[in-house]
């Protein structure tokens, strides 16, 4: 086993206790450790931290509805248009991606510098996401009417299917002010909603490109570890603190990604 490989099952690790630790973030840094650490195309690295996330979001599930905190009616009736926007992006949208999108003069924005600058502004709206302070949230008396959040759902999900990425900081927010779900309850029902949609992406990428079984099975496995000993050291952490310092360490990555693909 090389240095590298070394190197990136550390990183699997700590994938996993950031998971368990904010709950969130998985997939911000699996998708820049596999293309940047491991050398992965950045088709093959969204569709692996579909797989990594939507597992360990299995898990995390698991240990968020021993506490009460998982509204599964709600969670699988928000999922439906999600999960089907995420494996037909999967399944027939990122294939079917041009290799070069554009060219001006000398440089041409390839399918996979796209990809990763597109990850890279999801990036950044997540980071504000946990940088702001948190403002108590506005829950609508009415809730809004389905079509509506089925749109949302269809969007949601075809940017996470894009980028490789479960979603939980856009349907945390959903669930709060269209669902009326308590904060603490909302982020435990994303779970479900986001290792539905990562898993059932995921299938669409297995019916389109060869998948390193050995590989991705040990990665994911560090990574749920990783979730368990986070959801241990979360007792004797502070949430916000972390998160907002996660939030700066994101926002920096995204800068350097954007930075590294247009160099």
């Amino acid at each position: 086993m090389g240095t590298t490989e070394i190197l990136g099952y550390i990183g699997a690790l700590i994938v996993g206790l950031v998971l368990g630790l904010i709950g969130g973030g998985g997939s911000i840094l699996t998708v820049p450790l596999l293309v940047y650490l491991l050398g992965y195309n950045p088709v093959i690295a969204t569709a692996y931290s579909l797989f990594v996330v939507g597992t360990s979001s299995m898990v995390g599930t698991f240990q968020k509805h021993k506490k009460g905190l998982v509204d599964f009616k709600t969670g699988l009736a928000f999922s439906f248009p999600s999960f089907f926007a995420v494996y037909l992006t999967r399944r027939y949208l990122v294939p079917n991606i041009p290799e070069t999108l554009f060219t001006v003069g000398d440089f041409s924005l390839t399918k996979g510098m796209g990809l990763m600058i597109f990850f890279a502004i999801i990036m950044i709206i997540a980071s504000y996401s946990m940088i702001k302070k948190d403002k108590p949230q506005e829950v609508l008396s009415v809730k809004q009417p389905y079509y509506k959040t089925f749109i949302q759902g269809l969007t949601i999900g075809v940017v996470t299917g894009v980028i490789g990425a479960g979603g939980g900081f856009l349907y945390v927010p959903a669930l709060v002010l269209w669902a009326k779900i308590p904060m603490k309850k909302a982020v435990g029902t994303s779970l479900i909603i986001v290792t539905i949609n990562s898993l059932i992406g995921f299938i669409g990428d297995v019916q389109t490109i060869d998948i390193e079984w050995t590989f991705l099975l040990v990665f994911t496995l560090i990574s749920i570890v990783g979730i368990i000993i986070g959801v241990f050291l979360s007792k004797f952490i502070s949430g916000k603190k972390l998160k907002t310092s996660f939030g700066y360490f994101v926002l920096i990555m995204a800068v350097y990604i954007i930075y590294k693909e247009l160099k």
